[in-house]
């Protein structure tokens, strides 16, 4: 019902560029735009053209706006649009090998380091420090199904809720938390020889 995401912002402007508004469109791209960039550079890895899936994403929006109806939060919404685009877009590339994630991530998806330690996702983090063991990392991660990357992702890059990660990816919470432990699991298995090399911290 619209009632119980009416105070959602992103909500309230796509509701308004709905109504006629065109400047609350101008202000969704303005608000969300870095993290669709950022999302999809860490699912895609630091790929030419991705400026130009930024630009897909917010054209699906605009082609959306007569049917758009406020059933979730407008970053759910946002984000079921950007993880289908970036499958159709592993697909089409799938023939050039492995995604890259060799280029370092920050907030918006450019500078820093990734950093994998958190809570749920218990990886040991002192050997993960040295660049052939964070570069072997990101290859893993690349190398996950899907669901599994992109339920991982959102779920540590992105501080999204479980619940709402089921909703974008179309599955339910419990599925979402067997995705996100399957991903750990063989995270764990595929770098368990570089940090047995590394040494137990």
């Amino acid at each position: 019902m619209a009632s119980d995401y009416g105070r959602d912002e992103g909500v309230q402007l796509m509701l308004a560029y709905q109504a006629g508004d065109e400047g609350a469109f101008d202000r969704l791209v303005e608000q969300y735009s870095g993290q669709v960039y950022a999302l999809l550079t860490r699912f895609l890895g630091s790929r030419p053209g991705r400026e130009d899936l930024v630009q897909e994403v917010f054209l699906r929006v605009i082609r959306a706006r007569d049917r758009y109806q406020p059933t979730a939060r407008f970053s759910t919404w946002l984000y079921r649009i950007v993880f289908n685009m970036a499958v159709n877009e592993t697909q089409r590339s799938s023939n050039r090998g492995a995604l890259s994630l060799d280029q370092p991530l920050g907030a918006d998806g450019e500078g820093g380091t990734i950093e994998i330690h958190d809570s749920r996702v218990e990886l040991p983090s002192a050997s993960l420090e040295r660049d052939d063991v964070v570069r072997a990392v990101r290859q893993a991660i690349a190398a996950l199904p899907d669901q599994q990357r992109a339920a991982l992702i959102l779920a540590k890059y992105h501080d999204t809720p479980y619940a709402e990660i089921a909703e974008i990816l179309g599955s339910s919470e419990k599925a979402i938390k067997s995705l996100i432990h399957r991903a750990r699991e063989t995270l764990r298995q595929t770098l368990a020889p570089l940090l047995q090399q590394g040494g137990t911290p």
